[in-house]
């Protein structure tokens, strides 16, 4: 198998299992870090796919500048730019306290539709990266 694709599966694995993580985040109440495990999962998908096309270091943690990269190459993967700017926010304002205007923490600004939606949003982009390696 390629490196490039062995390194691929990689990167789509733990997309895959950050998506896991985040529903379970969800499940137990922890609704601000299963923002942000949905973020980590569509980033780590998207990145697989390029990495499965020769990209070696990708520097950018944003979904919908992956998503763009992707794009390109795969114009389906466009529609799904909505769905990415949720989640680049998300993975900024779940880490921190001070990006959130006023006084509440991620924690407790984050709800279950907030976690529901950002679930929703990582899986279809892990899904449409798992069946782009797939085809």
């Amino acid at each position: 198998m390629d490196a490039n694709i062995r390194e691929a599966e990689r990167w789509l694995r733990q997309g895959e299992r950050d998506l896991v993580s985040a529903r379970n985040s969800c499940r137990s109440g922890d609704f601000e870090w299963a923002c942000f495990q949905a973020q980590q999962s569509a980033e780590k998908s998207l990145k697989a796919l390029l990495y499965a096309r020769g990209f070696r270091k990708i520097l950018t943690h944003s979904v919908y500048e992956l998503i763009r990269e992707v794009g390109i190459s795969e114009p389906s993967f466009l529609a799904l730019k909505s769905e990415a700017k949720v989640l680049d926010s998300a993975y900024i304002m779940t880490r921190y306290p001070d990006s959130i205007v006023g006084n509440l923490t991620p924690s407790e600004y984050y709800d279950r539709e907030d976690a529901e939606e950002c679930i929703e949003h990582a899986d279809s982009i892990c899904s449409a990266a798992r069946q782009s390696l797939s085809g």
